[in-house]
């Protein structure tokens, strides 16, 4: 399916305690990208990061307790795929996705309708994008592995920005990591026959709140995140066809 005038969109943004930024990164989505409706998914958030989103003008998701990144943002494909829409993008609420970037992801698949998701990475270029030693280790690690597992470049299989159609929305709706989710959620994307590419993004660091890996966790990370690549290989999974869009089991209210 190629991306169209009569197509639908959706910007989902997990957010944990995010009320420095959630209402700036609303606000440019429906500024720079129009044709997007903007859900921001509050996982559990304490503060008024709910309400910053609602004044922005996004739809809001209240989870009840904090699920974890992987929950928020499952919670928003059910949302996309129990609303019929087309095509989702993820943004995250601190600041370091750049809205106006979206464009690249969707010429992305408007260039290769057979793609399934579109990755925006930092480092298919040099964007001079800054990190810390230990979590690029980690990044460049990951990449080779994933690059080894699913016979394709990979470069930033820790990035969250990213695009799906339909086949993929319907996929992660009903099986999507709840960690750390993003690299597991590549080794899906293959398993599942779907088809993936990246394209060259800029990002920035984090406008606000507190980041869930910080310098003291990033060892833990890189051990957890390795062990969940090495368990996806080796976990049952039905067999389907390529773009399967099995019934997905109808979400509880959020």
């Amino acid at each position: 399916m190629r991306p169209n005038s009569n197509s639908s969109y959706l910007a989902v943004v997990p957010a944990y305690n995010e009320q420095a930024t959630v209402g700036r990164v609303v606000r440019a989505i429906k500024e720079q990208m129009s044709q997007f409706d903007v859900v921001v998914v509050s996982d559990g958030s304490t503060d008024s990061t709910a309400d910053r989103a609602a004044e922005a003008g996004a739809h809001v998701l209240h989870l009840p307790f904090n699920l974890g990144i992987g929950g928020a943002v499952q919670s928003g494909f059910l949302y996309a795929y129990e609303n019929g829409y087309d095509y989702m993008v993820q943004v995250d609420a601190d600041g370091q996705h750049d809205p106006s970037e979206i464009g690249k992801l969707i010429d992305e698949i408007e260039a290769d309708p057979t793609l399934d998701m579109v990755c925006g990475s930092r480092f298919a270029e040099d964007l001079k994008y800054q990190a810390p030693v230990s979590r690029r280790t980690g990044i460049h690690i990951f990449a080779f592995l994933l690059s080894h597992i699913v016979g394709q470049r990979i470069t930033d299989p820790t990035s969250g920005f990213r695009l799906y159609n339909r086949s993929a929305i319907a996929v992660f709706a009903r099986d999507y990591p709840h960690d750390y989710p993003e690299v597991e959620a590549v080794l899906l994307v293959h398993f599942h026959r779907l088809r993936r590419s990246e394209v060259p993004v800029r990002m920035y660091k984090r406008d606000g709140g507190v980041s869930s890996i910080n310098s003291g966790k990033s060892v833990y990370y890189m051990i957890k995140v390795l062990l969940a690549i090495f368990v996806g290989l080796v976990r049952a999974r039905p067999a389907v066809e390529p773009g399967d869009e099995a019934p997905v089991a109808a979400s509880p209210a959020l």
